[in-house]
């Protein structure tokens, strides 16, 4: 049975190891930077600047959503879900399920207008669950980000 729990500290390693397989399902583990201190730090230091949750089978962790809050003129506090992880071997077994709706309650619960995120337009495995939510995919907006 999959139960979903607040992420902590001690799952920082599993987490990173979940961020960079799905990287490599992106075609892009090179751009993994990050590491656990730099996640312990940003997620447990002074001013923590994400929240995260897991999905755990005997113990194991087999799924995570890492999330922070957004400020939109337009719409005010808004979720930002910054991925959403189910190890390959298990996807399609409803963990991936469980966290979205679990990171909705929480986006629920602390009162934002909705909640944001992207995904790759050739990932049809994603973007056909997401459809499952009545999701909005906008076409107009450009991502834009600069790298220091």
């Amino acid at each position: 049975m999959t139960t979903i729990r607040k992420g902590e500290k001690e799952d920082l390693p599993k987490v990173l190891d979940l961020i960079k397989e799905l990287a490599i399902y992106e075609k892009a583990l090179d751009q993994v930077a990050n590491t656990v201190d730099q996640m312990l730090e940003d997620g447990f230091g002074s001013q923590p600047v994400y929240g995260f949750i897991v999905a755990e089978e005997d113990h194991q962790i087999i799924g995570t959503s890492i999330y922070y809050y957004r400020y939109s003129t337009w719409k005010g506090k808004r979720l930002y879900l910054e991925d959403l992880v189910v190890t390959e071997a298990r996807r399609g077994d409803g963990a991936g399920k469980l966290l979205f709706e679990a990171t909705i309650d929480i986006a629920k619960q602390t009162k934002c207008s909705g909640i944001m995120w992207q995904v790759l337009d050739w990932n049809e495995p994603a973007i056909n669950f997401y459809k499952k939510y009545n999701t909005n995919f906008e076409k107009e907006w450009l991502n834009c980000n600069i790298d220091f």
